[in-house]
């Protein structure tokens, strides 16, 4: 398994994208209310995206039609902005990657509890949270990389949730999915982490069972097969000398961040 370690010069770019994924993640949570349509939101997100001169990573990526995934309820992820609108109680779950004209991606995903939400919506997107949250603490030089799994899915279980196994998070630079591949459950992958690697971690909990399927609709939006609600958070992270750098991280909504 090759995985590259990143120069100070591609960190610098990869900062860069980051801040800028995470930028059009806060817009598209800020813009999650009662009565709003996904495909406003993947609209106003695209615009923003252009106006960077940036490009929105998911549009046309393996044909995917839109520029921001949009996840709501039961569907896990990798869902496509639609005419529906959003209503109370709804969690909406919004994936936002772009790549800069240096060459590099910048990926991350936030979770919204539209209106007012229930008390599991509540306490599923507060465990979804925290296991993101305990994983990248968790993490360092030297650490093994299935520790985040083993942390993530303690957490879950903790809570009476699972955690899908289907996904996973990846590595990331000039390429959008790179090794290692992240798992957020507990696994036997033996990889020491080195400082300059980046990658993303981006557990998806349900309320329900782990179990999957990909619509026939339009052969991209996951859903649990019994119809449970999910949730998702997704930072990048890079690891360095002495722990790690969430590249991913926001002042505006710091009960996304690390």
């Amino acid at each position: 398994m090759i995985i590259l370690h990143r120069t100070p010069e591609e960190i610098k770019g990869l900062r860069k994208a980051a801040k800028l994924a995470r930028k059009v993640l806060d817009l598209a949570c800020t813009l999650a209310k009662p009565g709003v349509k996904p495909l406003d939101i993947d609209e106003a997100v695209h615009d923003a995206i252009c106006a960077e001169d940036a490009y929105p990573a998911p549009l046309n990526y393996r044909g995917f039609p839109r520029s921001v995934c949009s996840s709501v309820n039961d569907e896990v992820c990798h869902g496509i902005p639609n005419d529906t609108p959003l209503k109370s109680g709804d969690i909406a779950k919004f994936d936002a990657s772009v790549f800069i004209r240096e060459g590099f991606f910048g990926d991350n995903c936030g979770t919204v509890i539209v209106g007012e939400g229930d008390e599991e919506a509540k306490k599923l997107d507060e465990a979804c949270k925290r296991a993101l949250n305990k994983a990248i603490r968790a993490i360092g030089p030297g650490v093994c990389l299935s520790k985040i799994g083993d942390v993530i899915e303690s957490v879950a279980e903790s809570e009476g949730f699972e955690s899908v196994k289907a996904y996973c998070g990846h590595g990331i630079g000039r390429g959008f999915h790179m090794l290692p591949f992240v798992q957020h459950f507990r696994n036997d992958t033996y990889l020491p982490l080195r400082e300059g690697m980046t990658f993303t971690i981006e557990p998806m909990l349900v309320a329900g069972s782990q179990d999957t399927f990909v619509s026939k609709e339009d052969d991209w939006t996951v859903c649990t097969v019994d119809g449970s609600r999910a949730a998702q958070y997704e930072h990048m992270v890079l690891i360095t000398a002495n722990g790690v750098e969430v590249l991913t991280d926001s002042e505006n909504f710091p009960e996304f961040s690390a």
